[in-house]
C-alpha cells in the first residue's frame, strides 16, 4: 500500500492511495462468497458457480463495487493515521484505476486544518454582563413556577380558541388525492405554536369538538418533497379534544406546596437568592464567551468549506438524534415545518463556521502559550469519565486509544487556554 499527498488550493488536498493488486484480489473473492448465492448460473445449483462463470456471464465488474468500498473501508483509515498532515473533513473519494490483475487506485480529496494567525488576545476588552437580580426577574420565574404546576382541564362548552392543547384527526389531499405522511390518528396540537404549515392552525380556531372541516393550505415552495413543494392541499380536521391550562393561585399556599417555604414572602425571597446564584453563572459564562469572541475576531484563517461541511453534517445528524429522543422523527418533523435538509443545514452555517473558527483559535493560543498538560490531569480526567460510566480508571484508560487520549491532552489544553484568556482579560 503506498500513499501520495498533494496539495491543493484553499486548504484542500488530494491522497492517491494505492492497494496491491493481492490486496483487491482478495476483497474481490470476498464479495464472490459473499455474493454468490443471488446468482442462477444454469447447470449449477444457487451458490456453487465458480466466480470466473459468474463474471463471463455478468461481465468482469460484477464484484467491483464491493470490493471497490471494502478496499476503500480498509485502506482509508490505515492511510489516515499514516499521512503526516492533519485532515478535517470526510473525504470525497475516486476511483482512479480498478481493474483485475492491478493495484487498485482511488483519490481521497480532504480538507487540511486551516494555520491561524492570532491577533491581539491577551487583555482583550469586553463589556462586563450584570448579574442583578431584579424584582420584575422575580415575578417572571414566580410566573414559570406558576405555569409548570398548571394542569390540562377539557374544555367542552367553547370552540378552539389560541392557546389550546386540542387532539385531532387529520388526512391531507393533494389534486384529490391522498399523500404520504398526510395522516394523523390523536396527533396532540397547540394552537398558535406554528407547528404545521401555512395557516392550519389559525383556520382551526372555532372549530367545536366532534366537528370536521376541510383547511386550505399551500405548501412551501421549497418543501422538502418535490412533489407537494407549492401546491395548494386540502385537509379533512376532525377535534377530538380542547384542553386549557388552569393555574393555581399564587398565595402562602401555593408557596407551601412547591416549596420547603410556609409563605409567599419567604418563598420569593428565596427565589431572589437562587436567582443570583443562577444569574452569576450565567454572567461568567457569557464573559468568558464574549472574551472567546473577542480573541477569535481578531485572528485570521481559510477555513475550507469541506471541513464546514463535514461540521454541518455531524450537527445534522446530532439535531435528528435530539428530535428521536424527543419521539419526532427528523424526515416527519421536516413533512409539517415544510424544512428541508439543505434549508435546516444553511441555518445552522453560521454556528457551524463559529465552532470551527473558536475551535482553532483556542488551539493556536494554546500552542502559541506552550501549554503543557501533565499526565495527573490526564488521570484526573479519565477518573472523572471513569465514575460517570462507573467504571474502574485504569480500565477505562486501558480501553482508550492513543488518538483519544491525544484529542483529550487537545481538550485539556484549550480549556487551560480559556483560563488564560479570561485570567487576563478587561471586563469593564
Amino acid at each position: 500500500m503506498s500513499l501520495q499527498v498533494e496539495k491543493l488550493e484553499k486548504n484542500m488536498a488530494k491522497l492517491t492511495i494505492e492497494v496491491s493488486a493481492e490486496e483487491f484480489e482478495k476483497a474481490m473473492k470476498a464479495a464472490y462468497n459473499h455474493n454468490k448465492t443471488r446468482f442462477n448460473i444454469p447447470g449449477f445449483r444457487r451458490g456453487k458457480a465458480p466466480q470466473a462463470m459468474i463474471e463471463k456471464m455478468y461481465g468482469a465488474g460484477i464484484f467491483y463495487e464491493d470490493a471497490a468500498n471494502a478496499v476503500i473501508d480498509m485502506s482509508y483509515p490505515r492511510e489516515l493515521e499514516a499521512c503526516e498532515e492533519e485532515i478535517v473533513s470526510s473525504p470525497e473519494i475516486e476511483v482512479v484505476q480498478i481493474e483485475k490483475g492491478k493495484p487498485f487506485i482511488y483519490t481521497a480529496t480532504v480538507a487540511l486544518k486551516p494555520e491561524v494567525t492570532l491577533g491581539e488576545y491577551k487583555g482583550v476588552e469586553v463589556e462586563k454582563t450584570d448579574a442583578t437580580v431584579t424584582d420584575e426577574d422575580v415575578e417572571k420565574e414566580l410566573k414559570s413556577v406558576q405555569d409548570r404546576n398548571s394542569r390540562l382541564v377539557a374544555v367542552t362548552d367553547r370552540p378552539v380558541a389560541d392557546g389550546d392543547q386540542t387532539v385531532i384527526d387529520f388526512k391531507g389531499y393533494v389534486d384529490g388525492k391522498a399523500f404520504a405522511g398526510g395522516e394523523g390518528k390523536d396527533y396532540p396540537l397547540t394552537i398558535g405554536s406554528h407547528s404545521f404549515i401555512d395557516t392550519f392552525e389559525e383556520q382551526m380556531v372555532g372549530m367545536n369538538i366532534g366537528e370536521t372541516k376541510e383547511i386550505e393550505v399551500t405548501f412551501p415552495t421549497e418543501y422538502h418533497a418535490k412533489d407537494l413543494a407549492g401546491k395548494p392541499a386540502k385537509f379533512e380536521v376532525t377535534v377530538k379534544e380542547i384542553k386549557v391550562k388552569e393555574l393555581p393561585e399564587l398565595n402562602d399556599e401555593f408557596a407551601s406546596e412547591v416549596s420547603d417555604f410556609e409563605t409567599l414572602a419567604e418563598y420569593k425571597e428565596n427565589l431572589k437568592k437562587t436567582l443570583t446564584e443562577r444569574k452569576e453563572k450565567t454572567a461568567e459564562a457569557e464573559n468568558e464567551n464574549k472574551v472567546i469572541d473577542k480573541v477569535t475576531d481578531n485572528a485570521q484563517m481559510d477555513i475550507p468549506e469541506a471541513m464546514i461541511k463535514t461540521r454541518l453534517r455531524s450537527m445534522f445528524d446530532d439535531y435528528a438524534r435530539r428530535l428521536q429522543s424527543q419521539g419526532l422523527d427528523i424526515n416527519q418533523y421536516m413533512q409539517f415545518t415544510g424544512m428541508t435538509r439543505e434549508n435546516i443545514m444553511d441555518q445552522m452555517k453560521p454556528q457551524a463556521v463559529r465552532q470551527i473558527r473558536t475551535g482553532l483559535v483556542l488551539e493556536k493560543v494554546a500552542e502559541a502559550e506552550k501549554i503543557e498538560v501533565p499526565e495527573e490531569d490526564i488521570d484526573a480526567e479519565i477518573a472523572k469519565m471513569a465514575e460517570a460510566y462507573k467504571m474502574e480508571a485504569d480500565k477505562l484508560k486501558g480501553l482508550l486509544g492513543e488518538r483519544e487520549l491525544e484529542q483529550m491532552k487537545k481538550d485539556l489544553a484549550v480549556k487551560k487556554a480559556v483560563e488564560l484568556l479570561v485570567a487576563e482579560a478587561k471586563l469593564v
